[in-house]
């Protein structure tokens, strides 16, 4: 049997982002979305088969493909559907001899797990809307037909060069070996040299730790990544120095937001407003020498009573402070891990009702979904970013590569 050409997720979104900036539709025959429909079609139907297959009590097998144009709310799609030996496949998907999917349904699936519903909901959902009957297991082995597409993102290529890296982890709990566990995903977002976010890789960790920081960032060096100027990070113990082992040039900013809440985890309450806003006098300085000046006052004032925080405070400041070398412009986006948060915030409005995920598996699936929703609205450069270029363009010049 001829195995299937593998979905080119890496071209398709490179056509899809080229047709989308030159206006094409969405929708019909040669839309952007039909490749995408296709594919899940023909997953979807292979999955299908493969859950009644192994259900089947009697022997039966694959038999090769047959060929389809299906009417889908997206305009006709030209599908390749699976055939067993014994002729008892009944995909509920698209019934045999039918030819029409039901209203919205092919995007219905896809937005419908993304956005986190179970699939007790979604076989729920096609049985009230579509009189489809389809049971979990077999919605289950749909979607782990995302898998081979997950797995191609993952392994893509990167571009050489990212000015500007913001790296954070966000944890979930799954089930492992008949106990729960906190595990940490670790997630990266480039910005690169026409100023589009880009998410370069999720990856699963038990716990974060700067061991396997290095690890992810030596599968984003090894997928191409040969240079970032600048990464934004927390004061994760031994991040920093896995950052600069392999990006020897690389300027670590750590996070002024994070290091604020460490600081105010010591600060009594009746003082947290007096010390604040003495301190926002070092972080929000017009220069480094003022905020330098500023934060030897703030030692002066309140140094005995909270030395701890004073010492945290000195001890990163080399990172702290990298910011002020820069414009504005690039201040605000490098100065806190913000960008990273806010796609954390986006990916726990899909998660929010899962407990626990059944398996590391399970939450990749999701996640993947969720990103491909999210980084889909990633379709213009970063505010200013022309001027924050012509700054990097003179503090770079030697790293920056732009085709003139």
């Amino acid at each position: 049997m001829k195995k299937k050409k593998s979905f080119d997720f890496d071209k398709f979104k490179e056509e899809a982002l080229s047709k989308l900036k030159s206006g094409e539709d969405l929708l019909g025959s040669d839309g952007v979305l039909t490749p995408l429909i296709k594919e899940f079609l023909e997953e979807s139907l292979d999955g299908e088969l493969d859950a009644q297959l192994e259900e089947d009590d009697q022997p039966n097998r694959r038999n090769g493909k047959g060929r389809k144009t299906v009417k889908t709310s997206l305009g006709q799609v030209d599908i390749k559907t699976p055939r067993d030996r014994a002729s008892r496949f009944t995909p509920q998907l698209l019934p045999k001899r039918s030819k029409t999917l039901g209203q919205g349904l092919d995007r219905q699936i896809i937005a419908l797990y993304a956005r986190g519903n179970s699939y007790a909901d979604i076989r729920d959902y096609l049985a009230d809307m579509y009189g489809v009957e389809a049971s979990t297991a077999t919605i289950s082995r749909i979607t782990d037909k995302i898998l081979p597409l997950l797995q191609e993102w993952r392994n893509r290529p990167l571009e050489a060069i990212y000015p500007i890296v913001w790296l954070d982890a966000i944890h979930y709990k799954v089930r492992q070996d008949g106990r729960v566990v906190s595990k940490a995903v670790y997630c990266i977002i480039g910005l690169n040299q026409e100023g589009y976010k880009e998410l370069l890789g999720l990856y699963i960790g038990e716990n974060e730790g700067a061991k396997f920081w290095l690890q992810v960032l030596t599968d984003l060096h090894n997928r191409g990544v040969e240079d970032i100027f600048i990464a934004c990070i927390d004061n994760l113990a031994g991040f920093a120095d896995a950052i600069e082992s392999l990006f020897p040039k690389t300027e670590v900013q750590l996070c002024i937001v994070h290091q604020i809440r460490n600081s105010k985890k010591y600060i009594a309450w009746k003082d947290v407003k007096a010390f604040m806003r003495d301190l926002k006098k070092v972080y929000q300085a017009s220069t480094k020498e003022l905020a330098e000046r500023n934060l030897d006052q703030l030692e002066a004032t309140w140094g005995k009573k909270y030395p701890v925080v004073i010492a945290s405070w000195r001890k990163n400041w080399d990172r702290l402070s990298n910011y002020f070398q820069y414009a504005q412009p690039i201040r605000r986006v490098i100065y806190t891990t913000n960008v990273i948060e806010g796609f954390h915030r986006q990916l726990r409005k899909v998660t929010k009702t899962k407990g626990a995920f059944t398996s590391d598996e399970a939450l990749m699936k999701l996640l993947y979904l969720a990103q491909e929703d999210i980084t889909s609205k990633w379709n213009r450069p970063v505010h200013n970013w022309n001027q924050t270029l012509s700054q990097l363009s003179i503090i770079f010049a030697d790293r920056l590569r732009l085709d003139l």
